[in-house]
């Protein structure tokens, strides 16, 4: 009996290991892939003024790139979900990075406003690729016990590029210019998909499932029914709120501080630094957190109080830059904290093999949020109205808390599980 229980242990133990790193690889290079992406939506906000002068517009004028990034993100990313679960995610992936690369290059190199705004609409069709493939390959790959933290070390690895992109675009900036900054994000975005290229094997080349047994397969929607059923919506408006609400901290926070103030755009880029990047260790948090209850709209409501708070500090209260500086890293860490809950929210009403169009379709939530955000918060700030952004923010943030507070419970208990 003890040598047959040896024998197994001994087949376990390396099968085990093996499953380990797979994960780990598979991880790695799509953490990678986030990274980037991240780095394409955080290139323009950090030297949102300088680009404006450039061309010699208003902020309304140029968040129209921001707009139409996201319109083109929102039209196009349900329709690029279906073809990753189609073509499968790798391709996708890899051709995504590619496309934005050039996007991003014809924003640097060709002059002119209105090729500008082409430019970013061009990006956004690149976007449309990372959340469908991504989620697509995390879901069908990562073992069970183990995909909250993947969708951890992944949103992470996104809210680090976002982190980072500020200090990269001004540090290149004030070196090379605008242009140059643009051409560095360009060269990143080149080298990731040369990466997949090089190290994609590990990679499934299509996330595909083979039909399921009639049993287990009924009762499931599919297709347009499946993306227009209750729970999916509620997810879609979910993550709406939660677009609106970053993308007046985001975007506007170094330019509505100055104008309500007087915070220097250094000491508020190092805040919106310290959030972004306080957001990326929440996650890690938020992981942990996210294996190990199905009580989601718990860890999101907590996350929601502080961050609603910061919100309203920093639209009525004139805060030494130190302060600035540590209540937006909190607002960040508990803010970071929500986006894996976030995940398995969606992924709970997801069935198997649907994975790429359903995260495709809610994470165009995001999209729907940054058409109007842009424009709605730089209408605001051309008519010398920065404070009311914080409101808008903070209404958001009470939408997004009582969408997920409502939402329909799991059953069963917690898996407290490592």
């Amino acid at each position: 009996m003890s040598s047959t229980s040896e024998s197994i242990d001994l087949v376990a133990g390396p099968q085990q290991s093996e499953g380990w790193r797979k994960d780990a690889r598979v991880v790695s290079l799509i953490s990678a892939v986030h990274f980037v992406s991240h780095v394409h939506i955080m290139l323009l906000p950090p030297i949102f003024g300088e680009v404006r002068k450039a061309f010699g517009v208003s902020y309304t004028d140029i968040a129209l790139a921001l707009t139409a990034f996201n319109v083109a993100s929102a039209l196009l990313q349900t329709p690029a979900g279906f073809l990753v679960d189609r073509i499968g995610p790798r391709a996708m992936l890899t051709g995504g990075l590619l496309v934005g690369a050039v996007a991003i290059s014809i924003a640097a190199l060709l002059p002119g406003y209105w090729i500008f705004i082409v430019a970013y609409g061009l990006l956004g069709v690149a976007n449309t690729v990372y959340h469908p493939a991504d989620y697509s390959i995390l879901s069908a790959t990562i073992d069970g016990k183990r995909i909250g933290k993947a969708f951890s070390i992944h949103t992470f690895a996104g809210y680090a590029g976002s982190g980072v992109t500020p200090a990269l675009v001004i540090g290149c900036a004030a070196i090379w210019g605008w242009h140059g900054a643009f051409l560095a994000a360009a060269i990143l975005s080149f080298a990731a998909a040369m990466l997949l290229v090089v190290a994609g094997h590990v990679l499934p080349k299509t996330t595909r499932k083979v039909a399921a047994p009639a049993e287990q397969t009924a009762g499931h929607k599919v297709g347009l029914e499946l993306l227009l059923s209750a729970p999916v919506l509620r997810n879609l408006f979910f993550f709406l709120c939660l677009s609106m609400a970053n993308g007046g901290i985001q975007t506007y926070t170094v330019v509505s501080q100055q104008a309500l103030f007087g915070t220097p755009a250094a000491i508020s880029n190092v805040a919106l630094s310290g959030f972004l990047l306080m957001s990326a260790f929440g996650v890690l948090l938020g992981g942990v957190i996210a294996d190990r209850t199905p009580h989601h709209e718990r860890v999101a409501a907590i996350g929601f109080a502080f961050t609603s708070t910061m919100a309203i500090l920093m639209g009525w209260v004139a805060m030494p830059g130190l302060v600035l500086i540590l209540v937006m890293s909190v607002g960040g860490l508990l803010n970071g904290m929500i986006q894996p809950s976030r995940d398995m929210m969606v992924r709970a009403v997801t069935p198997p093999g649907s994975f790429g169009k359903v995260f495709g379709f809610v994470s165009t939530g995001f999209n729907l949020g940054g058409m109007i955000a842009p424009l709605a918060y730089g209408w605001l700030m051309d008519h010398g109205q920065p404070q009311m952004i914080y409101a808008i923010v903070v209404a958001f943030i009470l939408l997004a808390l009582l969408t997920a507070v409502t939402r329909h419970k799991p059953q069963g208990n917690a898996a407290w599980t490592l």
